[in-house]
């Protein structure tokens, strides 16, 4: 007998488990996976949905760690914190806040859990910052086995590095040790700009601000810049609801009527791009950092987002921009540009290379693929890798050409899961049987 179906956060993806289990400790973790491993069933872990490609669905035992979340220990003198890995990012912010600490950096969504957030890859926007998964100095994790396994930098630290980005092919993260910084306020300046100036003055940009990213509103000369910096002497502004209300009603509320009606007739994709454009707001604000990076997203969407290397953005843009202009999709979402330093994790799509990433969207309700599979083929050919929670068609033998460790993450699969426990058709497709 199958629950009622599950969908992630988009819509697209829906699927009926055998189980869903809750478990509010390791040690029911443990017991969960033994007894998987030994009936021979498969076994998945969901943090908030958030994922666009198939990383989670399962029609067998799908574990949430909803019920397992908040802070472990915390290490005031070294400003390391351990927590759950089911421990949502909004509610980490807040407890790490509590402490005076922080994370060093952010992305703009703060929904997933932190264990999907570094399973995936996930990442904010900055030149002198990595993934998320960087920010991590341990991790803690129930393998195929049903054993409890740890691993840091310094105790099996192979491991350690394929566990900071694994698809959750590994084991399901108990624990996740952030090596934090003191609690910060960011300066957020948003403003609408013409895009030519703002591509003329890229590396100015990045490398003398804090976070800065852009998005491009297609068919249009405009971008939307976002620069943050860390300000010490301004007090916060008031968090009050005329602030709340505004951003709800401008970025979610109305922005959904236009979908709606672009979805409705295509020919308004190209005027919702404009208005779209037209209504960039110009706005300063200072806040305590975790509740500056993260913006709310109510209006539903597909998306792919692929990295880059640095030194070949230009040319991609440049091609993305010229495929999108002339194209004829039915789109109208912009196109978000960010910057990321590289790393050492041999899933990671900045692995070895300083990177850009490039995320392009897709109303919910509209067909995705045309448009998608497009621009993915701009993106291959300057070697892109994908985020691995959005969209891509990625198989086993594109990973193995892009990742050059990927054999030394195989062997890791092959010892902590050998009997295929959280093995799936789509992780199949994309690490091997």
């Amino acid at each position: 007998m199958r629950l009622p179906p599950v969908k992630n956060w988009s819509q697209q993806l829906s699927w009926s488990p055998a189980e869903l289990a809750y478990p509010g400790s390791e040690e029911a973790i443990v017991q969960l996976v033994q007894r998987a491993a030994e009936s021979g069933r498969k076994v998945r872990a969901i943090g908030s949905g958030h994922s666009f490609t198939p990383l989670v669905p399962t029609d067998d035992v799908l574990v949430s760690l909803d019920r397992y979340q908040g802070l472990v220990s915390v290490k005031r003198e070294t400003l390391r914190a351990t927590v759950r890995g089911g421990t949502k990012l909004h509610t980490l912010g807040e407890l790490l806040f509590a402490e005076g600490m922080a994370m060093e950096n952010m992305g703009d969504i703060d929904a997933q859990s932190i264990a999907g957030t570094i399973s995936t890859g996930t990442h904010g926007t900055g030149v002198e910052f990595g993934t998320i998964s960087t920010q991590v100095v341990g991790l803690r994790f129930v393998n195929g086995k049903g054993e409890v396994v740890s691993c840091s930098p310094e105790d099996k630290p192979e491991l350690f590095r394929c566990m900071q980005v694994s698809l959750g092919a590994l084991g399901i993260i108990t624990e996740v040790t952030l090596q934090c910084v003191p609690a910060y306020r960011l300066a957020l300046e948003n403003r609408k700009e013409p895009l030519e100036a703002v591509l003329a003055d890229l590396e100015n940009r990045k490398q003398h601000n804090r976070n800065f990213e852009f998005y491009w509103m297609p068919y249009t000369g405009t971008a939307w810049t976002k620069s943050s910096n860390a300000v010490s002497g301004e007090q916060p502004d008031q968090d009050n609801w005329l602030n709340k209300a505004s951003e709800y009603l401008l970025e979610n509320v109305a922005f959904k009527v236009l979908c709606d009606l672009a979805h409705a007739v295509p020919a308004m994709n190209k005027p919702v791009a404009r208005i779209s454009a037209a209504s960039v707001p110009t706005l300063r604000k200072v806040y305590h950092s975790h509740r500056v990076y993260a913006t709310k997203r109510m209006v539903r969407f597909m998306e792919m987002e692929y990295n880059v290397p640095a030194e070949a953005y230009a040319d991609v843009f440049q091609e993305i921009r010229r495929r999108v202009n002339t194209g004829g999709f039915n789109v109208h979402f912009p196109i978000e540009n960010r910057w990321v330093k590289a790393d050492q994790i041999p899933l990671s799509p900045a692995y070895g290379r300083d990177s850009a990433y490039i995320a392009c969207h897709v109303y919910h309700k509209k067909p995705f693929r045309p448009y998608l599979e497009a621009l993915e083929a701009i993106f291959r050919a300057h070697g892109g890798r994908p985020h691995w929670g959005k969209w891509n068609s990625l198989k086993a033998a594109d990973v193995a050409e892009l990742y050059p460790e990927f054999p030394v993450f195989l062997r890791h699969r092959e010892q902590h899961d050998p009997d295929g426990v959280f093995r799936t058709p789509y992780l199949e497709k994309l690490l091997g049987a």
